[in-house]
C-alpha cells in the first residue's frame, strides 16, 4: 500500500505503536515529535483519543473507513486509504493551502491505530458500499 506520509512521519507512528506497547503511554519525546512534524492539530487529535472518538468500521469484503465523533460532535468518514477527510480543515488547509500533512481527524486514526485505541465495529458489505457512495451516514 502506497503511503501518503513522509518517512519521519511514518517512523513517529511505529515508534508510539512500539513504546505504546511496552509501557501504555505515550512518552514526552513522541509527544513533543508529534507536535512539531504535525502542528496544532496534534493536540486537538490527541484530545479525540483520549475521548476515544474514532471507530473502524469494517466489512467482509475487507474495505475498512474510519469514523471520527470531531470536537463539534460531527461525525467524519475518513479514509486512511486514500488519505481524506471530508471537514473543512482538510480541505482548506491540506488541499488548498497545503499547510499540513493531515487533519486532526486523520491523525486521530492513525494515532489510535498506534496505540491500538481504535473502537472496532462490523457493517455489512452493503452498508459500507453506502458509507462509501456517500448516500448515507452509519
Amino acid at each position: 500500500m502506497r503511503s501518503f506520509l513522509p518517512a519521519v512521519a511514518e517512523q513517529l507512528f511505529r515508534d508510539i505503536e512500539n513504546t505504546h506497547q511496552e509501557t501504555s503511554q505515550i512518552p514526552d519525546d513522541l509527544l513533543i515529535a508529534l507536535k512539531f512534524v504535525f502542528g496544532p492539530c496534534a493536540l486537538q487529535a490527541l484530545d479525540l483519543v483520549d475521548q476515544h472518538s474514532v471507530t473502524c468500521l469494517s466489512s467482509p469484503s475487507g474495505r475498512k473507513a474510519f469514523q471520527v465523533i470531531g470536537g463539534s460532535g460531527r461525525l467524519y468518514t475518513c479514509f486512511v486509504s486514500c488519505h481524506y477527510c471530508p471537514c473543512p480543515a482538510f480541505a482548506y488547509t491540506v488541499l488548498r493551502r497545503n499547510e499540513g500533512l493531515l487533519c486532526k481527524h486523520i491523525l486521530a486514526v492513525y494515532l489510535c491505530r498506534a496505540t491500538g485505541g481504535t473502537r472496532q465495529e462490523s457493517v455489512s458489505d452493503q452498508e459500507m458500499s453506502t458509507l462509501l457512495s456517500g448516500t448515507a451516514a452509519l
